[in-house]
């Protein structure tokens, strides 16, 4: 199973949506959470091109937010990057 990492907020509800379908699908991710924590958000930043989170990636590719993982799993190709 691939590694997944998940940058992410306490108050932010994408974060939340996200984490639950990976949740619901029994994948064990890695959370960071950037609340108050400028360097680890600037790290997302600098890995992403993004600054909004959730920032989510499956081993070494960045999926995105939490649009970009609903659409992966709606095209049904999120199982195939979680068992890579």
């Amino acid at each position: 199973m691939s590694k997944v990492v998940i940058y992410s907020s306490d108050w932010c509800p994408f974060c939340v949506r996200a984490k639950q379908l990976l949740a619901s699908k029994n994948v064990t991710f890695e959370e960071i959470r950037v609340d108050g924590q400028p360097e680890l958000r600037a790290q997302m930043a600098q890995k992403a091109g993004r600054t909004s989170v959730p920032q989510i990636w499956i081993g070494e590719l960045h999926v995105g937010g939490c649009d970009d993982l609903f659409a992966l799993e709606r095209a049904g190709k999120l199982d195939t990057l979680l068992q890579a």
